[in-house]
């Protein structure tokens, strides 16, 4: 089978509670549903239902959020893999056994070649220098202790269709790009390789997210452990589940209720805003040092697309690099579009998150190679 005789490709992407499919021919979605609190493993009448819908597909990709050590591109699914995939559960508990248990379900409905593309793999680009943490070697060695990063499908794609966008080769820019969703986490792109990100062994590093804390003093989580009277378990629902912008407000996290909250006068969420702006525009000072300085900006996912108040306040904080975006624009934006100001040192520019489009390309032309 080559790339060019893959002919429509069934995208399965299996998040923590829900489950998305969609049918590609080409680059053309012809069908797809999101499966809201999906069960996982038995639970394949939804997929039935999807399948007798939507025709025959010649291959299944599935976004799996981590590779571990051994994938640094996407691979041809077999046994093994599966049983790869099964053994790093540890390292993302939330997402990583819903992919396993998406593969297998699938799998046993449909006999056509299956691919697996990871959101780790786009950071295998990583220096070593940005990738490893100052732990004792002997540590680093013996549980493979690395910086990962995550969201590397949506990254990969979104600065693609950036470069696109401006009319620039992507390989000539130095660009930072934002995933900005209920996760959250920022990519430094040189020569159009990741060169570091915020995430880092886990999905919990990094920005201020929905209801994640982002990076927080290890110290302070020892404290919480030995002086806090929590527990591991506790600690560790509590920074995944009851932080971030829900933590900060008591709403359920969601940008646009902070918003909403922002505007009436609530000082709670009037400061979760400006810790989110805060995290949000540090960590992008940061990608742009790493990436040796700042030609392009992208914003992506739900909160990078449809939030021009989050675009327009980092960016006033960010005029310093040459950030400068155009108000009209910015509030205007749908779809993919350039909102970048006349005259501005940097271009910023927001795009659709196109991981299902990614996956199908990827799955094509692993299967095709």
């Amino acid at each position: 089978m080559t790339e060019q005789t893959v002919g429509p490709v069934l995208v399965v992407n299996a998040g923590s509670s829900s489950l998305k499919l969609a049918v590609l021919d080409g680059s053309d979605v012809v069908a797809s549903t999101t499966v809201e609190r999906w069960q996982g493993v038995g639970d394949v009448a939804p997929i039935e239902e999807f399948l007798d819908g939507c025709g025959t597909v010649d291959a299944v990709g599935h976004r799996v959020v981590h590779g571990g050590s051994r994938y640094a591109a996407p691979v041809v699914v077999d046994a093994d893999v599966v049983a790869y995939l099964d053994s790093i559960t540890d390292l993302a508990p939330l997402h990583q056994p819903r992919a396993v248990a998406g593969i297998r379900e699938v799998s046993r409905l449909l006999d056509v070649p299956v691919v697996a593309a990871f959101d780790t793999a786009f950071h295998t680009t990583l220096t070593p220098a940005a990738r490893t943490y100052a732990l004792p070697r002997e540590w680093n060695q013996r549980w493979d202790l690395r910086r990962y990063g995550f969201h590397g499908l949506s990254h990969a794609s979104g600065v693609r269709r950036a470069a696109e966008l401006v009319g620039r080769p992507l390989e000539s820019l130095r660009v930072v790009s934002c995933h900005l969703g209920a996760g959250a986490s920022l990519a430094a792109v040189r020569e159009g390789r990741s060169v570091d990100t915020t995430m880092g062994f886990t999905p919990l590093a990094g920005l201020v997210m929905q209801t994640r804390s982002g990076s927080v003093d290890p110290g302070l989580v020892m404290w919480l452990l030995e002086h806090g009277g929590l527990d591991p378990e506790t600690l560790t629902s509590a920074l995944e589940h009851q932080s971030g912008l829900r933590g900060l407000t008591g709403t359920s996290g969601d940008v646009r209720e902070v918003l909403e909250g922002r505007a009436r006068g609530d000082a709670d969420c009037a400061l979760a805003f400006d810790v989110y702006v805060h995290s949000l525009v540090r960590e992008i000072g940061a990608m742009a040092a790493s990436a040796g300085g700042l030609d392009l900006l992208v914003f992506t996912g739900g909160v990078g697309e449809h939030a021009p108040a989050v675009r327009g306040a980092a960016a006033e904080r960010l005029a310093h690099l040459g950030v400068a975006l155009d108000p009209t624009a910015n509030a205007a934006a749908q779809g993919d579009a350039d909102l970048t100001a006349p005259g501005a040192g940097v271009a910023t520019v927001v795009v659709t998150a196109a991981e299902a489009a990614e996956v199908a390309r990827l799955t094509r032309e692993t299967l095709g190679g």
